[in-house]
């Protein structure tokens, strides 16, 4: 068969332009897909998205078994191509921004539910409720929530339209993986054990995987409970359990709504407070500070640090001595230094 390029009689028509995709001969000039010959040395570019099938010719239809491979002819890796089931409905991935499926697992949605929940002692990592809503259901939720210490966050249908497709009814709460155990229960319990109490307090960790690498390092160094805020701290989900290597299924949590009364209560219980923060004139390892006895270490948010409210109850404020020019530490790095300090001198000690 004649090869239409090879025709001086007829001038070469341009390259109709084919979205994503061009053609080239063998000399690197572009032509049609009809023109183009792979055989001769042509080569093809093509940018598009796997699509089920080609629009006709052979040269697509190859495409077309290249995507369902998850590979193209370039040998460039691809999203495999994914055929509609036998029932019709069409299960390629969805590029939406909202969750691909509810976590229904860790997710309650309904106000009768989440109220159902509450009563039974569930417990509960936060309750978002649709703003300006008048139910007597919302109001017995907010009530019975606040009493146990579970935030409520009143916000717009939009942020509960992006936290999942079921008919939430204006609510919806998360389920905590974990339970918190209360810190008066907690202190009176290692004294009665005659152990020395080694707490950890974190003001306003917000991200999740700082909580997690903080919680699996306080265990591995003998913190015998972590107290964390009732508002502005982390989310205590499926990515902190896997972040802390399960730490977080060990190590009891206390979730008080005062950290402030918190402080005072260990303070009163016998537990120095040692604050762990850039404004300290002392160095870790430098100062001579017993850390032998009862110990509850405070760390700061990773934004403004400790609050002044909590710094200004703190027994001991100390800072991690650095050299180097960025004078800034990840905060689960900077627990690690203080945490490892008082587990160093309790194995010397004992």
């Amino acid at each position: 068969m004649e090869n239409p390029t090879d025709r001086p009689d007829r001038p070469e028509r341009p390259a109709r332009p084919v979205a994503g995709r061009r053609f080239y001969d063998g000399a690197n000039r572009p032509v049609t897909p009809k023109q183009f010959r792979p055989d001769r040395g042509g080569s093809e570019f093509d940018d598009r998205p796997a699509r089920p099938k080609g629009r006709g010719g052979s040269d697509n239809r190859d495409e077309a078994a290249g995507d369902r491979t998850g590979r193209s002819d370039r040998g460039e890796s691809r999203p495999p191509f994914r055929e509609r089931s036998s029932g019709g409905s069409d299960d390629r991935p969805r590029y939406e921004n909202r969750p691909a499926a509810d976590r229904s697992i860790d997710m309650l949605f309904g106000l009768r539910p989440i109220l159902e929940a509450l009563s039974a002692g569930r417990t509960l990592e936060k309750i978002f409720l649709l703003r300006g809503t008048k139910n007597s259901l919302v109001s017995d939720i907010s009530t019975a929530a606040r009493a146990v210490g579970i935030p409520v966050q009143l916000v717009p249908g939009e942020k509960l339209d992006g936290l999942t497709r079921k008919n939430h009814q204006g609510a919806v709460a998360f389920v905590s993986p974990i339970d918190y155990a209360p810190l008066e229960n907690i202190v009176t319990g290692l004294f009665e054990e005659g152990k020395v109490p080694f707490l950890l307090l974190l003001d306003r960790i917000t991200d999740v995987r700082n909580f997690g690498a903080i919680a699996r390092t306080a265990e591995c160094l003998g913190v015998q409970a972590i107290v964390v805020p009732g508002r502005g701290a982390a989310q205590i989900n499926g990515d902190a359990l896997k972040t802390s290597a399960g730490a977080l299924n060990i190590l009891p949590v206390c979730r008080e709504n005062n950290l402030q009364e918190s402080i005072r209560f260990l303070q009163q219980s016998g537990v120095t407070i040692v604050a762990c923060t850039e404004k300290a004139d002392d160095a870790v390892g430098a100062a001579e500070i017993d850390f032998t006895g009862p110990v509850a270490v405070l760390m700061g948010s990773e934004e403004d640090g400790i609050s002044p409210e909590l710094l200004r109850l703190a027994d001991v404020k100390l800072k991690v001595p650095m050299a180097g020019q960025i004078q800034s530490l990840n905060v689960s790095v900077a627990a690690g230094i203080m945490l490892f300090e008082v587990a160093r001198q309790r194995v010397q000690a004992s």
